[in-house]
């Protein structure tokens, strides 16, 4: 493969395989001394008294070969290591054009130069490495080349796999008018070539390569995805689970869909993968308990169904149903703690609530502390006061930093009148259940401020 120096290379190729024509055809009787550029058109100088014979190859455009476009594909894995080097495969366009000093000369020039480049349809490697390599070879005369040249040596053009073909092309009129308005230069006749392809590969880096594949295994199983449609719970194995009961730490979780059983079944919650017993799981019903460490807030669910595959057997993952949002709902496990002192004024009252809680609380978690006022007196509206959970490791110089989770919170409240009030604690957006009496109204936990 060649490396970036390869487009001025093909350049520089031409160039001197047009410079060479001129030689051999002899054509100084004809046009007079004939130069060969490779410039800009606008940069030539047209004037009338300093016009003369000159052939110029103008590199216009350069687009992205389409064969080679997607060769190697993807060149890094999901990691972003390179696990492939693929080349910058470009077709080169130019233009072809000529300048005369009399009549007939412009000509003469374009026909010749158009017959060097229709006899030489592909560039050999031989005749790359000559044009490219420094002659005479003396150390010395090699240094008094311009630096650009001396570069061009080590291209690698000459090795690149695909050899370069010129192939001549064909625009419009209103083509050409735009090209050489973008030029800003007058016209002059011309031709249009395109040199295909240059691969450019990258030479720094690293490329991590796979080993090869020792042995092959093929394995042909039916497609049966499995399907949750609904998430309930239940506190015990023996008891019937409900769809509308609220997910609590210590519950179990059971799945109904279908699809469900599969020659290996698990299941992932939160990163966390789950084995349930061979006798919970049923192709409609999936039952398993809840792991250890979840928080409390909105969860993911999802059935995973693995199949041995390898020598030696190994299970690897294979179909998952889509992923179905639940609600673990943290429990406030003893009777909240209540410290009161006195608030802003003598009606109402300030302090911190201490509450047992289950799931552990994370510290990044938001907590929120809601209180709703029962047996107030008649002809009274209840209050209702929520208050946030604050760090009591910054009251220390400097900060502690506070423990990953804790089931402990301690939670400030202000101004709060007295009286008797429910205690639901709400950890990212996931609340605390209420208990009702026999009557069916709200019961527990309370707090009692006074």
């Amino acid at each position: 493969m060649s490396t970036a120096l390869a487009i001025a290379s093909v350049t520089a190729v031409l160039k001197d395989l047009l410079n060479n024509g001129v030689v051999d055809h002899n054509l100084a009787p004809l046009v007079g001394d004939v130069k060969v550029t490779a410039l800009s058109p606008d940069r030539i100088d047209v004037e009338d008294n300093n016009e003369t014979s000159q052939l110029n190859l103008f590199l216009y455009q350069v687009s992205q070969n389409a064969g080679w476009r997607n060769v190697a594909l993807p060149s890094r894995d999901s990691r972003g290591a390179r696990v492939t080097n693929p080349p910058l495969a470009l077709d080169l366009h130019y233009l072809l054009t000529a300048y005369g000093e009399k009549d007939l000369h412009t000509e003469i020039l374009l026909g010749y130069g158009m017959q060097i480049l229709h006899e030489t349809p592909v560039l050999a490697r031989d005749a790359i490495r000559r044009a490219l390599s420094p002659l005479p070879q003396s150390p010395l005369e090699i240094g008094q080349l311009p630096p650009q040249m001396q570069a061009l040596f080590e291209s690698g053009l000459a090795e690149q796999v695909e050899q370069l073909k010129i192939i001549p092309q064909t625009i419009s009129t209103e083509e050409i008018s735009r090209l050489w308005t973008a030029f800003q230069a007058r016209y002059r006749p011309s031709a249009v070539y395109q040199v295909s392809v240059v691969l450019i590969e990258s030479r720094n880096g690293v490329v991590r390569s796979a080993l090869p594949v020792r042995d092959r295994n093929i394995y042909a199983v039916p497609f049966r995805q499995p399907v949750i449609e609904q998430v309930q719970s239940r506190p015990d194995p023996s008891e019937q689970a409900k769809p509308d009961q609220p997910i609590l730490h210590d519950h179990q979780l059971v799945l109904v869909g279908r699809g469900l059983r599969g020659e290996d079944t698990r299941v992932q919650i939160d990163g966390q993968e789950i084995v349930p017993a061979a006798a919970d799981v049923e192709d409609a019903r999936l039952a398993f308990q809840l792991p250890a460490g979840l928080l409390a807030g909105v969860k993911g669910v999802q059935v995973v169904h693995f199949r041995p595959m390898g020598t030696p057997l190994e299970p690897h993952r294979g179909v998952v149903s889509q992923a179905v949002a639940f609600v673990l709902r943290p429990h406030i496990e003893t009777p909240p703690n209540v410290d009161s002192n006195p608030g802003s004024n003598a009606d109402v009252r300030s302090g911190t609530v201490e509450l047992t809680v289950l799931p552990e609380v994370g510290r990044d978690q938001r907590v929120l502390l809601l209180l709703n006022e029962i047996d107030q007196p008649a002809g009274q509206l209840p209050g209702a006061y929520s208050f946030q959970r604050t760090s009591p490791y910054q009251l220390f110089m400097p900060p502690l930093a506070p423990p990953e989770t804790t089931g402990t919170v301690l939670i400030p409240f202000v101004d709060v009148k007295p009286g008797k009030y429910l205690v639901r604690l709400q950890v990212d957006g996931a609340e605390s259940p209420l208990g009702t009496d026999p009557g069916g109204k709200y019961a527990e936990p309370f707090i009692e401020i006074v």
